[in-house]
């Protein structure tokens, strides 16, 4: 049995080498104020009581997924970059086959809410949309273009960069933002820019 020493073998480094290369901080001067801890906020006097029949929840809210359609945030100056922002507004919102929103999304669905926000009418199936712009090469895609997805064009998503993209997965998923590749790259099919 072979016992080795911790360290040997190793080259031996000076003790300046050592140093952080930035300077210390500075100690606290003898006479500076002491720091208070923050005080919690005053808790409820009274204790929070429910009646009967009335039990706290954390099932659906109105406000959370309903309403109505937001305006085009005018804080983005290009089309594209209003299509993204009301897309990424809509991450976590459920995919409900055939929704055109508010509440909830399919695919196409999204993506024609996303482009309306920008002042563009899509059409409302994915096929549709696909002859709705002129056609980009993969080389060429840009935000807010639309990627198609499947032989039958049977999915799309608004490409956000990066390789990135948002979209309703499907029925029973949350909107979200994931990878072009998320179905393999012989999933893709194409993109359109819309006009």
């Amino acid at each position: 049995m072979t016992t080795a020493t911790y360290g040997t073998g190793l080259p031996s480094i000076p003790a300046p080498a050592l140093a952080p290369p930035f300077p210390a901080v500075p100690a606290e001067p003898a006479n500076a104020p002491a720091l208070t801890a923050p005080t919690a906020a005053a808790a409820p006097t009274e204790p929070v009581t429910f009646t009967a029949g009335e039990t706290p929840s954390t099932a659906f809210t109105p406000g959370v997924y309903g309403g109505s359609w937001p305006s085009p945030d005018a804080g983005h100056s290009t089309q594209a970059e209003r299509v993204v922002a009301f897309a990424r507004a809509q991450i976590g919102r459920p995919c409900v086959w055939g929704a055109v929103g508010p509440g909830s999304y399919d695919a196409p669905g999204l993506t024609q809410a996303a482009w309306k926000a920008a002042g563009v009418t899509l059409p409302r199936t994915t096929q549709a949309q696909w002859g709705a712009g002129v056609p980009v090469s993969l080389a060429d895609v840009q935000v807010g273009d639309l990627v198609f997805f499947h032989d039958d064009l049977g999915h799309v998503g608004i490409w956000r960069g990066d390789g990135m993209m948002i979209h309703a997965p499907g029925p029973g998923a949350l909107i979200r933002e994931e990878s072009v590749f998320f179905a393999g790259q012989s999933a893709i099919k194409g993109a359109v820019r819309p006009a």
